[in-house]
């Protein structure tokens, strides 16, 4: 008995230790849909598409993959020359409008259905052409690589329009 609670114990504090070490990302006083709008502008004058990265900083898995792009050179550099790239906050239970919650999900075509992190792909005109479920791009408890560059490369705005 006495084991198991040393073990259970251990294995809290490696996890909150995890957790801690991992900066918060999203912005909880920004109006998403602004921060949006405003990603559109900047797509817009970059030639470039919006990726919103829909979570929060209570989701591990959101920090984790935020982390992950961030640390990767190859994978900031295709995400730096083709996306916008936004950390798009929803915690429907925080927030003081929940009427907010539902327009920002409606917006980005009901993307919480697939869970969190999840990624949506906006074009030039703001619109939805992509989805992604985040876990199709796990290994482990971390992320795969490879996957994540095949998503990032097959969703760029040369990709989706063709070669010019």
């Amino acid at each position: 008995m006495k084991t198991t609670l040393t073990a259970i114990l251990l294995t809290a504090c490696i996890t909150l230790t995890g957790q801690a070490q991992l900066k918060k990302v999203y912005d909880e006083t920004v109006n998403p849909m602004e921060q949006i709008d405003r990603a559109i502008a900047e797509a817009q004058a970059g030639q470039k598409f919006v990726i919103c990265q829909v979570g929060g900083n209570w989701c591990p898995w959101c920090l984790r993959f935020a982390d992950f792009i961030s640390n990767d050179t190859t994978i900031s550099q295709v995400i730096a020359d083709n996306f916008i790239y936004i950390h798009v906050n929803y915690h429907p239970r925080k927030n003081a409008d929940t009427r907010q919650a539902l327009a920002l999900m409606k917006r980005l075509g009901q993307p919480a259905r697939f869970g969190f992190p999840v990624f949506v792909v906006l074009n030039e005109k703001g619109q939805v052409i992509h989805t992604q479920d985040s876990s199709f791009l796990e290994e482990g408890q971390s992320y795969n690589k490879e996957k994540v560059l095949r998503f990032f490369r097959c969703w760029t705005p040369q990709a989706v329009k063709g070669k010019e």
